[in-house]
């Protein structure tokens, strides 16, 4: 009788634990999914996505504490980190993201030092793009209401970086902007609005100064 009771209670107990498992498994899809769509979502209550960051960085790690001699395995590394890139890049270390598989990168893409992607939602990097030391690239925001902060809510909204961009050193670019095609963006400057196509802009917040004619 002992026997059976135990057996019994280990049947009910593992299928409520099964339960539970599948239960919360659905919750954590949900909050990606709410990532990914934009939403309000809750990033540190998620273990899946907590899951997804340990293993980028431990990822980011490993590039930025390889020798820079390895350039192959360097490569590599990248190559494992972010969703898609083309096939002549360089970036310097180090090297930072979330989730890497947010991220799509065009052909001969440079960035220098110290460069950070913050990419909960899509961050699209066209062709040619230059990108100079310590830049950031911030998909990520927060409600400004402090009650939906306090619970850990955020949000996401995509970044697009199209051909021929130049971002001058110590750049932010912030969640939801686009810059457009061929322009070029000063050292120090906050982007907080989408840029026009073949502008110089530069300023906090960034601003467009002049036109590049003749392109």
């Amino acid at each position: 009788m002992k026997t059976s009771a135990i057996f019994l209670f280990n049947t009910i107990f593992c299928k409520q634990i099964v339960k539970y498992f599948l239960k919360n498994k659905r919750l954590k899809l949900n909050e990606k999914q709410k990532m990914l769509n934009g939403e309000l979502y809750s990033a540190g209550l998620d273990f899946k996505l907590f899951a997804e960051r340990q293993h980028c960085k431990n990822l980011c790690y490993k590039y930025n504490n390889t020798s820079p001699l390895f350039m192959r395995i360097r490569n590599l590394l990248l190559k494992r980190i972010i969703g898609k890139i083309g096939n002549s890049f360089l970036i310097e270390q180090p090297f930072m993201c979330d989730y890497g598989y947010n991220i799509e990168i065009g052909e001969n893409f440079c960035s220098n030092h110290n460069f950070l992607v913050l990419d909960s939602a899509k961050v699209k990097i066209g062709n040619n793009v230059l990108i100079g030391p310590n830049c950031s690239l911030y998909t990520s925001t927060h409600p400004l209401n402090y009650k939906e902060r306090e619970v850990g809510t955020e949000l996401a909204k995509p970044i697009t970086i199209e051909d021929n961009v130049w971002l001058g050193g110590n750049v932010v670019v912030l969640a939801g902007i686009t810059i457009g095609r061929n322009s070029v963006i000063g050292a120090g400057s906050v982007v907080s609005k989408d840029i026009p196509e073949n502008s110089v802009a530069i300023g906090n917040p960034c601003k467009v100064i002049k036109t590049i004619d003749g392109i």
